[in-house]
């Protein structure tokens, strides 16, 4: 009875999808100079570089425009694939990048960008990662927003939290109204959303091959005043970190 009166309220207050984070806040900017700065660009100069959840393969081209030699982009997501590889043969950058589901190729430095709140099996990740990065190499990840952030559930974030004020089954009933694709979960919907906390992401590291070399909670901007270690969870906009293999 609750989420049917739950699933009422979203009806009348958002009838249509809100307007969500579209990555365009990096339009005339490079993607990783914005997340991961500019010191990564010396990292990755004539090393082989994995982009872990490449999606668009915009950021994997911009890997090998600053001076990798070689780029893989993952993805689950072959239609996108297909859509990075085009895109790579239009940039002349084909006989450096390259795109697929699986490879078998050892990188120096893996990335992942905007891709740990929606991987379905996180620590399954973190594995792979381990027997895809040589010895010496790292990872360098940069994630966001995390699940308590104000627009944590994303497309689900109708309003500032409503991802934690209402329940999972009538904001999934609801987006069925805008996007009838049948999913009855958030980890069903394309892209996958698996309410990653930045707590929870230390402990999957903890848990892994890996160690925290560096993490940073970069703070929502009006919030930066009252950040703190107590506060993260609900000020950060974005986590940045470096992992490295434990010794």
């Amino acid at each position: 009875m609750l989420d049917g009166l739950q699933y009422q309220i979203l009806t009348k207050i958002a009838p249509a999808a809100p307007h969500t984070m579209d990555g365009s806040s990096y339009d005339g900017k490079s993607k990783i100079r914005v997340l991961l700065g500019d010191d990564f660009l010396t990292l990755i100069r004539n090393k082989t570089v994995i982009d872990f959840g490449c999606g668009d393969g915009f950021a994997t081209l911009d890997l090998a425009r600053h001076g990798a030699t070689k780029v893989i982009g993952l993805d689950i997501r072959q239609h996108i694939l297909d859509q990075a590889t085009a895109l790579a043969a239009r940039e002349g950058l084909s006989s450096c990048c390259e795109f697929s589901t699986h490879t078998d190729t050892k990188a120096d430095v893996i990335i992942s960008l905007d891709a740990f709140e929606h991987f379905g099996d996180p620590a399954a990740i973190l594995n792979i990662m381990h027997h895809l990065l040589k010895p010496g190499g790292c990872v360098m990840a940069s994630f966001g927003p995390t699940w308590y952030h104000p627009l944590g559930g994303h497309l689900f974030s109708i309003f500032p939290w409503s991802h934690i004020l209402f329940s999972e089954s009538a904001l999934v009933r609801w987006r069925a109204n805008i996007r009838p694709d049948g999913a009855t979960r958030f980890s069903d919907v394309e892209g996958g959303l698996n309410q990653m906390t930045i707590a929870r992401f230390e402990r999957l590291v903890s848990a892994s091959p890996f160690q925290i070399a560096t993490l940073e909670t970069v703070p929502i901007r009006k919030l930066r005043p009252i950040h703190s270690r107590l506060t993260r969870e609900f000020t950060t906009a974005i986590v940045r970190t470096k992992l490295i293999l434990k010794t």
